[in-house]
């Protein structure tokens, strides 16, 4: 489960909504959970409605008017209603005077309520994308995640196969990472997966040998990356003597791994001394870029094979 409250959503889009608060900060804790918003079949955020509620109602000029025409007892009733209506926020949009009515029920329910200059139409597309990535059902999963040539690029296999070994090999010839040892995957739309980092980890990666290194202090800001959508799984994997020459060189079916029920690329690497897994990495990166494009070298390889054959 996933879970919001409306004090990190007005701290994280305090300065791109120009948000203020007005009343109801004892509320400012309410939390918006992701069971609940599936559960009850609500909008996220929508103009004031007493009927069809959101988790956060806007207000803008229409909604105060339609208030301050109704009757003491009919806006006594409204307010009774959302607060029945488990409203977690109010904002009030645009530059507009906000009823003192308003701002005393807000105070009396604790119910956050805050203004914002911005037209009630762009905060609401806002507040929806960003609840909408905060409330994504999410999974983890343990390797090394970087971006690869603009491709993010999950880097997993068995303990100690050396995952971050070959994390830290890419970052030196470019690639930014995302996260080390636990990465949130997070379902932003129903096709996409979007990897981010534990707080905690963020910017480390731990190299057995050398210990935890901060990467962002020794590379830079641009060998980091905050997230990162999934495209391309590598899994490392050791072989024994004599395997290796038993692996299918002409795989005809490309693999997949499911992940929240997103299918995402998957290739296999067999981890043996002498090879370069870097320039592997980042050749299977590039070879995924390419087949978005409509290349797949190996379907262009068999079509040519065939083409030859049927010449002779």
């Amino acid at each position: 489960m996933s879970q919001v409250n409306i004090r990190q959503l007005f701290d994280d889009k305090q300065a791109r909504l120009e948000l203020t608060r007005i009343a109801g900060i004892d509320g400012i804790d309410r939390i918006i959970d992701s069971e609940a918003v599936e559960g009850a079949n609500r909008e996220m955020v929508g103009h004031l409605s007493l009927i069809h509620p959101s988790w956060v109602q806007v207000l803008s000029e229409n909604e105060l008017d339609y208030l301050r025409n109704l009757s003491q007892q009919e806006r006594d009733s409204a307010f009774d209603q959302v607060e029945q209506n488990g409203t977690t926020c109010l904002i009030v949009a645009g530059a507009v005077d906000i009823p003192q009515e308003l701002i005393d029920f807000a105070n009396r329910c604790s119910i956050p309520l805050f203004a914002s200059p911005k037209p009630s139409v762009h905060l609401m597309w806002l507040i929806r994308h960003y609840l909408a990535k905060e409330l994504a059902e999410f999974t983890t999963r343990h390797g090394v995640f970087l971006d690869v040539l603009g491709v993010g690029v999950m880097i997993t296999g068995e303990s100690s196969v050396g995952k971050s070994e070959l994390g830290l090999e890419l970052i030196t010839r470019g690639s930014g990472l995302v996260a080390d040892d636990v990465v949130e995957l997070h379902r932003i739309t129903p096709d996409t997966l979007e990897g981010r980092c534990p707080e905690l980890l963020r910017d480390f990666l731990e190299v057995r040998g050398l210990g935890v290194l901060n990467i962002r202090t020794m590379f830079g800001e641009t060998s980091v990356r905050r997230k990162k959508s999934l495209k391309l799984i590598v899994y490392l994997h050791r072989t024994l003597d004599g395997e290796l020459s038993q692996i299918d060189r002409l795989p005809l079916v490309s693999t997949h791994q499911e992940i929240l029920g997103v299918k995402i690329d998957a290739v296999n690497i067999p981890v043996v001394a002498g090879r370069n897994l870097a320039v592997l990495v980042e050749a299977a990166a590039r070879n995924f870029v390419l087949q978005q494009r409509g290349i797949n070298a190996m379907q262009e390889f068999i079509t040519r094979h065939d083409q030859m054959l049927l010449g002779d």
